[in-house]
């Protein structure tokens, strides 16, 4: 009637990989960078809706809500699909929405064609989500470093689409959405071309019984650090813009800045996670980016600001791949379940809240915004004392 982990449950070693397993490891990877580029490029291309349309700040969080509710939605009946039937081309079709719904936006005209395509785009997300989770999870097995690859690429699909985009949008205006469909047809087409990427290996049977008492909590963790993300991808470039006083270059970069540490995070917590366990690197996480979001808002000028944007991504995407790895693993019986819900609707659903911050922005400018997301590290810690390590002997 032990209510404690065993003393090595906290602290298990890493797992190691075979080469195999890191080839099919890249290869999902490269795929959810394709796919979440698109999620990437709503909050890049927000700003200039705003500048070149004149969309008020609550029209603007109305996309990226309209990206959220398409993605948010569907996602935990697509992995009870997954879990339940075979649907190997699933991530492909998802990938080939995803990128024809953002892409074909910039060219109409109306708000509501804007918005309508964008919810395709999230609808496509949601599609892939739970189908490339759940096939990356058996090939990365118990390894979270392993895991940390598939949930960096996520990351880095998110960092480039700044970094492609607002050059062209600076150039062409909201219309070079269209020069980023190409990614979609080729990875969506490479995807459905290709076999089932099903390793068989250690991680492609997993049994056991269904905690649904961490998963909420855990849940609540990634909700709040997806409510937190979102607010810095949708104003971070108009915080820079409009309370700094800086072009719109040195916008991008922070924007980039932030997504940079946010790989590098994603990447740093899956190692993290292999050495002191999931729940203490969600924790730490948690901790390490109450300051840096402090720091973010306070320090002055343009530039003394880049270093804690940098610093802020890598200390709230340290928890990423941990949590989506922690997820199946209190579910062990649903992988594609718990990444539709990690992966997809807890992420998304951060995105629902962004009409929320562009209330506030209205209300006291982008500089308000950074002055509360400092909180949101506070809640995820919170949460994150509620839960345990996969292999404690505790009650669910």
């Amino acid at each position: 009637m032990t209510e404690t982990a065993p003393p090595s449950a906290p602290s298990l070693p890493a797992v190691p990989a075979a080469p195999g397993i890191w080839r099919r490891m890249r290869l999902w990877g490269v795929a959810h960078a394709v796919d979440d580029l698109y999620q990437g490029l709503v909050p890049a291309c927000v700003p200039y809706f705003v500048l070149d349309r004149g969309y008020s700040y609550v029209a603007a969080s109305g996309l990226t809500l309209a990206a959220a509710l398409g993605s948010a939605v569907p996602q935990p009946f697509v992995g009870l699909a997954v879990d339940r039937w075979e649907m190997p081309r699933l991530a492909g079709i998802g990938v080939l929405v995803a990128g024809l719904g953002l892409g074909l936006s910039g060219l109409v005209d109306s708000y509501a064609a804007v918005w309508t395509l964008i919810l395709l785009s999230g609808l496509g997300v949601a599609l892939f989500h739970p189908a490339a989770g759940k096939a990356a999870r058996e090939a990365a097995g118990e390894s979270a470093a392993a895991m940390s690859v598939f949930a960096a690429g996520g990351s880095v699909g998110f960092f480039l689409a700044p970094v492609l985009a607002t050059p062209a949008l600076i150039q062409l205006g909201v219309g070079a959405t269209v020069l980023f469909v190409p990614p979609a047809l080729i990875v969506g087409l490479l995807l459905l071309r290709g076999r089932s990427a099903r390793p068989g290996g250690a991680g492609a049977v997993r049994t056991g019984r269904d905690r649904w008492g961490p998963f909420l909590a855990l849940t609540g963790v990634e909700v709040v650090r997806s409510v937190a993300f979102f607010g810095v991808l949708t104003f971070i470039e108009l915080y820079w813009i409009r309370h700094l006083h800086a072009g719109r270059g040195t916008a991008g970069a922070a924007l980039a800045c932030f997504l940079v540490g946010g790989v590098a995070g994603t990447l740093l917590g899956g190692r993290i996670a292999d050495r002191v366990g999931s729940v203490r690197t969600v924790q730490l996480g948690a901790v390490l980016a109450v300051p840096l979001f402090v720091g973010l808002r306070l320090a002055p000028g343009p530039y003394a600001p880049l270093l804690f944007a940098v610093l802020g991504g890598v200390a709230l995407n340290i928890p990423f791949a941990v949590l989506v790895k922690l997820g199946q693993d209190y579910l062990p019986g649903r992988p594609g379940t718990a990444a539709g819900v990690t992966l997809g609707l807890a992420v998304s659903v951060g995105g629902l809240f962004a009409p929320v911050l562009g209330a506030v922005a209205q209300a006291r400018g982008p500089e308000g915004v950074f002055g509360v997301l400092w909180v949101l590290p506070v809640v995820a810690f919170g949460l994150g004392l509620l839960l345990r390590e996969p292999g404690a002997d505790v009650a669910p």
